[in-house]
C-alpha cells in the first residue's frame, strides 16, 4: 500500500515551519490563575483571627453593659440595688471633678507596687535559692509550703497587732499575698530546665556560675515572668482587702465613705476602677513578657 507523504512544512513541523495559532473562544479563555500561596492564606487567616478576637473582646462587655442598662430602664432591677451604667458614669465624673479619684488611684498604686516589689523580690530570691541549691530547698521550701496554705486574709489581725492600723499593715497584707506565687513559679522554672542542657554545659566545661547565668536563668525566665504577672494580679486583690483597714486615703477610703453614705453608684464605680487597674496591669505585664521573650513562638490551635 502506498501511503501519501506530505511535506513536514505543510503540517506545521520542521525547521522552516511557522506554526500559526488559531484564535478562538477556547484559546482565549485559557489564562493563568494565581492561586494563593500558603503564606498568603496564613496571613489572611491571621488577620481574620485578630479582627475576630478584638471584636469579641470589645463586643461582649459592650453587650453586657447594654443589657444592664436595658434591664434598669425596664425596671427589672431596682436602682437602689444596682444603679444603671449612666448613673455610675455620673458618679465617676463627680469623683474626677473633685480630684478625689486621681489622688486615690495614685495612693493605691503606690501601696500595691510597694507590696509587690518587696513580696515579689522575696519570692524571687527564695525560688532561686531553693531551685539552684539543694541546701536552699531543704531550708526554704518546707516552711514556705506550709505558710502558703494560710489565707493572707487570716493574717490581717496579726499584722494589725504588729504594725498597727497604718500603712505598714496594708503593705504587709500585699507582701504576704505576693510572695508565694512568685516563689512557686520561680522554683518550678529553675527545676524545670532540661537536664540535657545541663549535661551539655558540663561537657563544654562551663562553670556553675556560667551555667546558672547562661542556661538556667534564661530557660526559667518564662516561668519567672508568669510569676510576676500572677503576683501583680494577686497584689491588686490584696489591695482591695488591705484598704479596708482604717483607710484614710486611696480607693478603699472612697468605698468606705460611699458605704457609710449608702452610695451604691460610687461603690460600683470604685469596683470598676479596681477592675480597670487589673486590666491595665495585665496588659503591661504582657508587654513586658513580649519584650523580654521575643524568641518564644506563639502557637494557637484555632
Amino acid at each position: 500500500m502506498n501511503v501519501p507523504r506530505f511535506p513536514s512544512a505543510a503540517l506545521g513541523f520542521g525547521p522552516g515551519a511557522t506554526p500559526e495559532r488559531t484564535a478562538g473562544p477556547a484559546s482565549d479563555a485559557r489564562a493563568l490563575i494565581d492561586l494563593p500561596t500558603r503564606e498568603v492564606r496564613r496571613q489572611s487567616t491571621l488577620k481574620w483571627s485578630v479582627l475576630r478576637s478584638r471584636a469579641l473582646r470589645a463586643g461582649v462587655p459592650l453587650a453586657l453593659i447594654v443589657l444592664w442598662q436595658l434591664a434598669s430602664s425596664l425596671q427589672f432591677i431596682a436602682p437602689e440595688t444596682l444603679p444603671p451604667p449612666t448613673v455610675i458614669v455620673e458618679a465617676l465624673k463627680e469623683l474626677i471633678a473633685d480630684g478625689e479619684l486621681q489622688s486615690a488611684i495614685g495612693v493605691s498604686l503606690v501601696r500595691a507596687a510597694t507590696g509587690l516589689a518587696i513580696g515579689g523580690g522575696i519570692g524571687l530570691f527564695a525560688g532561686l535559692f531553693a531551685g539552684l541549691w539543694r541546701v536552699g530547698e531543704e531550708i526554704v521550701d518546707a516552711p514556705l509550703q506550709m505558710l502558703r496554705t494560710i489565707p493572707f486574709i487570716a493574717l490581717i489581725p496579726l499584722f494589725i497587732t504588729w504594725f498597727g492600723i497604718g500603712e505598714g499593715a496594708k503593705v504587709a497584707v500585699i507582701l504576704a499575698a505576693t510572695i508565694f506565687p512568685m516563689y512557686l513559679n520561680t522554683y518550678a522554672g529553675v527545676r524545670g530546665v532540661d537536664p540535657k542542657l545541663l549535661e551539655a554545659a558540663h561537657v563544654f566545661g562551663l562553670s556553675n556560675r556560667q551555667i546558672a547565668l547562661r542556661i538556667i536563668l534564661p530557660t526559667a525566665l518564662p516561668s519567672i515572668l508568669v510569676g510576676v504577672r500572677y503576683s501583680s494580679a494577686v497584689a491588686l486583690l490584696a489591695l482591695v482587702v488591705a484598704e479596708q483597714i482604717n483607710a484614710q486615703n486611696g480607693i478603699g477610703y472612697i468605698l468606705v465613705n460611699a458605704n457609710q453614705n449608702q452610695r451604691a453608684d460610687i461603690i460600683i464605680a470604685g469596683i470598676l476602677v479596681y477592675a480597670a487597674l487589673g486590666i491595665v496591669t495585665d496588659l503591661v505585664m504582657r508587654a513586658l513578657e513580649h519584650l523580654a521573650l521575643p524568641w518564644r513562638p506563639r502557637f494557637e490551635l484555632a
